[in-house]
């Protein structure tokens, strides 16, 4: 199957008229397949662009852009469990990618994707997973090339899609507490969206002063940005056919063409890491979780 980009959520509490415009390029200019709409982090933040998801859908397929839909990745509290079915009811009209387990209660029987948040780790979640009705599957960051080289074996007898992330930072945990909040002395429940400020997350550093991680919200991620340029023809090798673009502040437009450039072969992974590097601040770049080293590694050599 040749390969195919997407698009990821946006993970961020960009303003809405930011994500509006974001999209519209994406929809005009990005040679990607598949792009996912949804608010996977904190349910206060959908209020924002729910009204506008069938407007920027309804773009997007003129784009002649696939749309899916995805759920939370957490599930705290009542408003949480609406959002999910909200979403999930969508299925059958709208494609919807899962990222709880909650999400299952509702597609559990009917197709559906599994986004990166449902830890596929091995194929016999996979296989399970599959006998309730996923036909895609995005896996976790994390993952080193031999497990995605078994999960692409499995997949393949399955007719399951995989999907894996090859751009931006890693969605490394979640927690019940907001630290975006907690560090500018706010409350959860009273936090005023404080995450807005950071529209590529908060940097942390250690207490030697050293670059660590980022938080968004509830959630943590890297402070590196996952760059999977030289490991893209050994992902299509084991059977890895969608590769995500995380959206960042960057020129997204850009690095969705540098990185269909390299897929098409017109440009190889070292061409594309410096291309990319000039769409703006993603730097340091990582690749160590693909190599089962610590993840914030960066190698050159594939």
């Amino acid at each position: 199957m040749t390969a195919k980009l997407t698009i990821g959520p946006i993970l961020f509490h960009w303003p809405t008229e930011k994500q509006l415009e974001f999209y519209a390029r994406i929809a005009d200019e990005a040679p990607v397949d598949t792009v996912y709409l949804g608010e996977v982090i904190c349910s206060k933040r959908s209020a924002f662009m729910v009204q506008h998801y069938d407007m920027i859908a309804e773009r997007l397929k003129r784009g002649g852009k696939k749309v899916v839909y995805s759920t939370l990745s957490e599930v705290l509290i009542k408003r949480d469990r609406k959002d999910i079915k909200g979403v999930c009811d969508i299925q059958g009209e709208e494609e919807v990618e899962a990222n709880d387990a909650s999400a299952l209660f509702h597609l559990s029987g009917k197709p559906h994707r599994l986004g990166p948040w449902m830890n596929v780790y091995n194929e016999d979640t996979l296989k399970f997973l599959a006998a309730k009705g996923a036909y895609h599957a995005s896996l976790p960051a994390e993952l080193y090339k031999d497990s995605i080289a078994v999960l692409g074996e499995a997949a393949k007898k399955l007719g399951v899609a995989l999907e894996v992330q090859v751009f931006g930072r890693i969605p490394l945990a979640l927690s019940a507490r907001c630290y975006h909040a907690r560090a500018h002395q706010l409350s959860k429940d009273n936090c005023q969206f404080v995450c807005e400020k950071d529209p590529d997350g908060m940097l942390l550093n250690t207490l030697g002063g050293q670059q660590f991680l980022a938080i968004n919200g509830i959630q943590t991620l890297s402070d590196t940005y996952l760059n999977l340029t030289g490991e893209l023809e050994e992902l299509q090798a084991m059977g890895v056919s969608y590769f995500r673009l995380s959206p960042h502040s960057n020129d997204m437009v850009e690095t969705a063409n540098v990185f269909n450039r390299l897929i098409e072969g017109q440009i190889d992974a070292a061409e594309a890491t410096s291309l990319i590097q000039a769409t703006g601040d993603v730097e340091p770049f990582s690749n160590g979780f693909y190599h089962h080293q610590p993840g914030h590694k960066w190698s050159t050599a594939s």
